[in-house]
């Protein structure tokens, strides 16, 4: 098990917070926290980002009158 020190809105505080046993497989980087507490659960998503795509200048086209 893993054992982090997060924020509980119940709690209100900062307490231990600890992965279940975890059925999915992913061990001790199971997403899934247990507040030791009030046994309140979290769920921790990473946060993915693209870069921005750069955009190709704009070229003004011009007409003859």
């Amino acid at each position: 098990m893993s054992d982090h020190e997060l924020h509980c809105d119940t709690c209100e505080g900062v307490v231990l917070f600890e992965a279940p046993p975890c059925g999915d497989g992913h061990g001790v980087d199971c997403p899934e926290l247990i507040c030791t507490g009030c046994g309140s659960a979290v769920l921790l998503a990473p946060v993915a980002s693209r870069p921005a795509r750069r955009r190709a200048p704009r070229t003004s086209h011009r007409h003859a009158a």
